[in-house]
C-alpha cells in the first residue's frame, strides 16, 4: 500500500468497471433528460415571451364616414389620423349586427348571430359557446377588459380574467385602463380589450357658436337648425373618442413595446335615422384599423370585404394558435403581413329587434358593388330609440323632421321612407353610396336581385336563421344548439 491509500480506497478501486459504465451511462441519460426538459421550458418561455401583445379598442356607435379619416373633415378625429398612418385602413369593414349586444357577441365568438344566440339586443351569446378570453387562456395569454366590451355587464360572463368599469357610461373605464396598465407587472402575454362609451347617447352639449352650421349633412338628413345643434353635439362625442383612442394607443406601446398589435373598431354606425338598428351601410359599415410596427406597413390600405366576426380569429392567428374550423370569421394575418389575399366576396348583416323600441328584423348581403336588404316585417312601421324614446336619444331633433315634412317634399320623402319600408330592397352602391334608390322593382336589375336574394336564402339556412326575431325563437334556437352539443 505504498501508494498510501487506505483500504477503504484500495478497495473501491479494485470494483468491476462494468456497474460504473452502467452508472455512467445512466447519469448521462438523466442529465440529458434534464437538460432536455430544461431545453424545452426554456423554448417554450421563449416562444411564450415572443408572442405579441394584443389591444383593441372599441368605439361605441361611429358611422364610418364621421371622422377626418372617412373625408370628413368637419370631424376632428386625429388620433385615427394616426392609425391610419402607422398601420393598416380597412375601407370595408363591416358589424354583424347594427346594435350593440348581437355585434360584440359575434366579434368575441367568431359567430354570426343565429349561431351564437345572441340575436336581439341586450341578449347575451349561449353559455356554452365558446369565447375570446378561452381561446386566449390556452395560449398562455391575460386576458382582461375595461369599459363596454361586451355588452355592459355580460362581460362578467365571458371569462375574462378581469372586467370592469361596465355599466352605462362609465367614463373613467379609459384612465382606469391606463393606470392599470401602467403598474401591470404581469410577464405574460396581454391581451386587453378596452371599450369607450363614445359616441354612444346621451351626446355632450357643443362648443361650437354657430349652432352647428358648418356641419355637413348626409343626404339622408333634414336640414333643420335642430339637425345642426345635434350634429354638432355627436361631433363632440366623437372627439372625445378620439381623445380616448389617442390616450390607449400611446399607452399601449409606451408599456409594452413594439410587438403589440393594436386594432381599432366601433361596433356599428351611430344613432342617427337610417344609421344604427338598420342594415344600410350607415348602420353596419364601421371605421377598422391595425397597427403593429414592423409586421403591418405603415399607411397601407385594404379594401377586402370584412366582417367584425373575423376579430376573434385574426387574434388567435396572430398569438400563435389554430384558428376554429367552424366559426364563420376569417384570419387577416396573412393581409395585415402584406400577402395578397381575397378575403370573401360578400358579407351578411342581421338585425332582429331591440325590445319594444324597435320590432323591425332585416336581414342584408353586400358585395363590392350591391347591397340587397330583406326587410321581414314590412308591414310594420318601423320605429327605434330615435321617435319613440328621449330627446337625448333623437327626438330632440326627430320632431324637427315631422314639422318640416308637413311643408317640404323633400323632408316628408326621408320621413316616410324611415317610417315604411318595402319587403326588398336593392342598391347599386357605386351609383348610389347612400342608398337612396332602390332598385328592387327595376326590371334591368332582375338578375342582379335574384343572384342576392337566392344567395341570402341559402346563407341563412346554413345559419339555421329561421328569421324569427321573438323571445321564443332565440329560447328554441338555444334548445337547438344544446342538443348539437350533446349529440357530439
Amino acid at each position: 500500500m505504498g501508494d498510501g491509500a487506505s483500504p477503504s480506497q484500495n478497495k473501491a478501486l479494485t470494483i468491476d468497471p462494468q456497474p460504473v459504465s452502467m452508472r455512467i451511462c445512466f447519469l448521462s441519460l438523466s442529465t440529458l433528460l434534464v437538460l432536455t426538459s430544461v431545453g424545452e421550458l426554456l423554448a417554450a418561455a421563449a416562444e411564450l415571451a415572443s408572442r405579441p401583445n394584443i389591444v383593441v379598442f372599441i368605439s361605441d356607435d361611429h358611422g364610418v364616414g364621421d371622422s377626418s379619416v372617412g373625408s370628413a373633415s368637419d370631424f376632428s378625429t386625429p388620433s385615427l389620423e394616426r392609425l391610419a398612418h402607422d398601420g393598416m385602413t380597412f375601407t370595408c369593414a363591416f358589424a354583424a349586427s347594427p346594435s350593440c349586444a348581437p355585434s360584440r357577441a359575434a366579434l368575441l365568438t367568431g359567430l354570426m348571430p343565429a349561431r351564437n344566440g345572441s340575436m336581439l339586443n341586450h341578449q347575451a351569446p349561449l353559455e356554452a359557446i365558446k369565447k375570446l378570453p378561452a381561446y386566449l387562456h390556452e395560449l398562455g395569454y391575460e386576458v382582461v377588459a375595461f369599459g363596454k366590451v361586451a355588452h355592459y355587464k355580460q362581460g362578467q360572463q365571458y371569462g375574462f380574467d378581469q372586467a370592469s368599469h361596465d355599466s352605462f357610461h362609465d367614463d373613467t373605464c379609459v384612465a382606469a385602463a391606463v393606470d392599470w396598465l401602467r403598474l401591470r407587472h404581469n410577464k405574460k402575454p396581454l391581451c386587453l380589450i378596452v371599450g369607450t362609451n363614445w359616441p354612444h347617447v346621451p351626446w355632450p352639449k357643443a362648443k361650437t357658436g354657430d349652432g352647428g352650421k358648418g356641419y355637413k349633412l348626409p343626404p339622408t338628413f333634414v336640414d333643420t337648425p335642430e339637425t345642426r345643434q345635434w350634429r354638432a353635439r355627436y361631433a363632440t362625442a366623437v372627439t372625445r373618442m378620439d381623445r380616448d383612442l389617442g390616450l390607449m394607443f400611446s399607452t399601449a406601446y409606451e408599456r409594452l413595446g413594439k410587438n403589440t398589435l393594436f386594432i381599432h373598431f366601433s361596433d356599428h354606425g351611430a344613432q342617427w335615422p337610417f344609421g344604427k338598428w338598420n342594415l344600410y351601410d350607415a348602420g353596419t359599415r364601421v371605421p377598422f384599423f391595425a397597427v403593429w410596427p414592423g409586421v403591418i406597413r405603415a399607411g397601407s390600405r385594404s379594401d377586402e370585404l370584412v366582417s367584425l366576426v373575423d376579430v376573434l380569429p385574426t387574434i388567435i392567428d396572430a398569438a400563435g394558435g389554430k384558428v376554429p374550423g367552424d366559426i364563420d370569421g376569417i384570419s387577416l394575418v396573412n393581409l395585415l403581413r402584406g400577402q395578397p389575399m381575397k378575403v370573401r366576396d360578400r358579407v351578411f348583416a342581421t338585425h332582429s329587434g331591440d325590445g319594444q323600441m324597435n320590432t323591425y328584423p332585416m336581414r342584408s348581403v353586400r358585395t363590392a358593388g350591391w347591397k340587397y336588404i330583406r326587410n321581414l316585417r314590412s308591414n310594420y312601421r318601423f320605429m327605434s330609440h330615435i321617435d319613440k324614446a328621449n330627446d337625448v336619444d333623437g327626438r330632440g331633433y326627430w320632431r324637427s323632421w315631422v314639422a318640416k315634412s308637413q311643408t317640404d317634399d323633400d323632408a316628408a320623402a326621408i320621413v316616410d321612407r324611415y317610417r315604411h319600408r318595402p319587403a326588398e330592397e336593392l342598391y347599386d352602391l357605386k351609383g348610389d353610396p347612400f342608398e337612396q334608390r332602390n332598385l328592387a322593382g327595376d326590371a334591368r336589375y332582375a338578375k342582379q336581385l335574384a343572384e342576392l336574394r337566392n344567395s341570402l336564402d341559402e346563407w341563412m339556412h346554413r345559419q339555421s336563421d329561421k328569421g324569427l326575431p321573438t323571445e321564443a325563437a332565440a329560447a328554441e334556437r338555444m334548445k337547438e344548439f344544446t342538443a348539437n352539443v350533446d349529440a357530439k
